[in-house]
């Protein structure tokens, strides 16, 4: 029989960066945190993506303290970041030394599970940070970048995984930022890479295009191991599914999570109240089911920064020729899959075209480096 689907919550990290902006305080997590706790989550995402660089630059916060304070609150549930490689949590590459004292420090400090990307599937980027994670005595989730463009295939992604796999991850995370994902091709996927690699697969996707619930359930009957859900008052839009859908979709079958319903609801109540607080962050573009995003490709936790950017410039109004503009900026730069940095390169520079009314009249930095394979 096959195992329970795992479930990782993100409710602390990828949910409100996704809907929110990431302005999450830590204040509105701790209250929780003991409930929480008690859920039996196979993991909880508390730290890593963007969080880092928020807690920074716009809440003055400390992210070490937080994710102290939050594993002190929290000591039987295993914590989850989200790692760019050797990009650490910025937006360009750090020395080697940089990158194995940040792993070293973070896994001190309570991260037991280290998801690691590069955003343009480069295993050198990664090697680093898997290496050291690996001698921390941690778990190493090895991420494939899933994307759609005329030069990803399926056999690509099985490459991909193939070589996270020799470089001694024990887990492999197909990780949908774009949400990209459609059910058929997710059963398919799954499938192949269960078949060549014996190793747990674990999930990631948004409800963007509004695939993902669909893709999941494929996912999962194709023998997925563990999934990334959001708690009900921040997830679908450019958030994860609900998990409270997922344990109830699930309950009674074979693969049932075995996770408590009426504590979920329980919890689910302070997040309402918390989403209330961060009103100003919101955006209908979040919410919504946006099927173009297939062809803008923007992933679930840029598309509220992007709004929130776009707003701060009274240029909201510019956002669906912004989006328009992507794909073309992707494909001038030789389609890499959109993530943290790459989606932020491609989204300024098409924010920059489209803002001085001439392509490429401007060009940023980043793009600079970037196709000067920095």
């Amino acid at each position: 029989m096959p195992n329970k689907v795992g479930i990782t919550e993100t409710i602390l990290r990828d949910a409100h960066q996704s809907l929110l902006a990431t302005r999450m305080r830590t204040e509105d997590m701790l209250p929780v945190a003991p409930r929480l706790d008690g859920v039996g989550y196979w993991s909880l995402e508390t730290w890593g993506g963007a969080t880092f660089d928020a807690c920074l630059r716009y809440l003055n916060e400390c992210p070490w303290e937080r994710l102290r304070q939050l594993r002190a609150a929290m000591p039987n549930t295993p914590f989850q970041m989200l790692l760019r490689g050797q990009n650490v949590v910025g937006y360009r590459n750090y020395p080697d030394d940089i990158v194995q004292a940040f792993v070293a420090r973070a896994a001190a400090n309570g991260i037991d599970i280290f998801r690691i990307f590069d955003a343009m599937n480069d295993i050198r980027n990664m090697k680093t940070a898997i290496d050291a994670a690996l001698k921390a005595g941690k778990i190493v989730e090895g991420a494939v970048c899933y994307t759609i463009s005329p030069v990803h295939s399926v056999d690509y992604f099985l490459g991909v995984a193939e070589q996270l796999a020799e470089l001694g991850v024990q887990i492999i995370c197909l990780k949908d930022m774009g949400g990209l994902l459609a059910p058929y091709v997710a059963s398919e996927l799954v499938t192949k890479l269960k078949s060549r690699i014996p190793l747990p697969l674990h999930l990631h996707s948004h409800c963007t295009a509004g695939l993902a619930p669909m893709s999941y359930m494929t996912a999962i009957e194709a023998g997925a191991d563990i999934v990334d859900t959001a708690l009900s008052p921040l997830s679908q839009g450019t958030s994860q599914p609900a998990t409270e859908a997922f344990v109830a979709a699930l309950k009674g079958s074979s693969r049932d999570t075995g996770l408590s319903l009426p504590l979920l609801c329980e919890i689910a109540e302070h997040f309402y109240r918390v989403r209330e607080k961060y009103a100003e962050f919101e955006s209908p573009v979040n919410t919504q089911i946006k099927a173009d995003i297939l062809d803008s490709q923007i992933p679930g936790g840029m598309l509220s920064n992007l709004v929130a950017q776009l707003r701060q410039q009274n240029a909201e109004d510019k956002l669906d020729a912004v989006l328009m503009e992507m794909p073309n900026v992707r494909k001038d730069l030789g389609y890499p899959p959109l993530v943290t940095p790459t989606s932020q390169i491609c989204g300024s520079q098409a924010a920059l075209n489209v803002m001085t009314g001439k392509r490429y009249s401007v060009v940023a930095m980043e793009t600079r480096n970037y196709v000067m394979g920095l």
